[in-house]
């Protein structure tokens, strides 16, 4: 099976046929030291220093009495989170992994497992909640990018190691959460492989939407927050309004746009997203 874990080189970097075949292949491809450590640093301060941030934090129980907050927002903004998503490192990586078609911003959102509180996310496909968003096709994907270290103790993501072949699963209600069908998952795991993907702040994580994945809750002394960018092909257009956005030309910005930008918040436009207005899990009721 192809190999996923690539290394980010700044002077060399470009997505290569080997990353295609992994991404194809696995679900996923993993990049150790996408970002600087300077680039994470700005980060960092960015969200720990952004009112708005944290003002808009919603959180649902994980059927295990703990909660993670989670703000999301649809348009990228000018920000430095709106930077980060419209990089070439970021969009135009997952925009060749996907085959090459033009992608648009579907969505960002900041996760947040405070330590000793941060709850568990479920087993689960992002195409699972997606599809009932009128999006057809699952040709979407998200990169993950860990603002913390993310180890097996304070709940790194785990996936099923090329689970995206099995087409999307039906979602149930567990907890307030929505996840794929237990027992699917059960079968799912007798065949494939389940990876702990523990990661460094400033990697990053490029993923199908049909990829399965969970993460346990923190119950270490150390936060674990993740910046998450989803994607969507141009072609896959929603045929229906919903509480994400349909085609969006997406502007992107050199790499070193990062570094370069304003410091200061400017959410003007973002679109935030409200607990109530998740149709997709809303609306679905077992």
């Amino acid at each position: 099976m192809a190999e996923s874990v690539f290394t980010y080189d700044a002077a060399s970097w470009c997505v290569t046929q080997e990353m295609r075949d992994a991404f194809d292949t696995n679900g996923y491809i993993l990049v150790r030291n996408a970002f600087s450590p300077e680039e994470m640093r700005k980060v960092r301060a960015f969200v720990e220093g952004n009112d708005v941030i944290q003002e808009r934090a919603y959180s649902r129980d994980d059927g295990k009495n703990r909660r993670s907050r989670v703000t999301l927002w649809n348009h990228p903004g000018r920000d430095v989170l709106g930077v980060l998503a419209r990089t070439q490192r970021v969009a135009g990586t997952m925009e060749q992994l996907m085959g090459g078609q033009e992608v648009y911003h579907y969505h960002s959102k900041l996760i947040m497992k405070d330590a000793r509180t941060g709850g568990r996310h479920v087993w689960h496909q992002d195409y699972g909640y997606w599809y009932k968003n009128g999006c057809l096709y699952p040709d979407m994907g998200s990169v993950f990018i860990p603002i913390d270290d993310c180890t097996k103790e304070n709940g790194c993501l785990q996936v099923l190691k090329a689970s995206h072949r099995l087409g999307r699963i039906d979602h149930v209600r567990i907890g307030e959460q929505l996840g794929a069908e237990p027992e699917r998952v059960e079968k799912a795991k007798e065949q494939l492989e389940h990876l702990h993907l523990e990661m460094s702040a400033g990697d990053a994580l490029f993923f199908h939407s049909n990829l399965l994945h969970t993460s346990d809750q923190n119950a270490s002394d150390l936060r674990r927050w993740v910046f998450i960018v989803a994607f969507n092909r141009r072609s896959n257009n929603p045929y229906k309004e919903h509480h994400h956005p349909r085609y969006t030309p997406l502007t992107k910005v050199p790499d070193s746009a990062l570094l370069d930008c304003d410091e200061g918040s400017d959410s003007n436009g973002q679109w935030f997203i409200k607990l109530d207005d998740d149709i997709s899990i809303r609306e679905r009721v077992h």
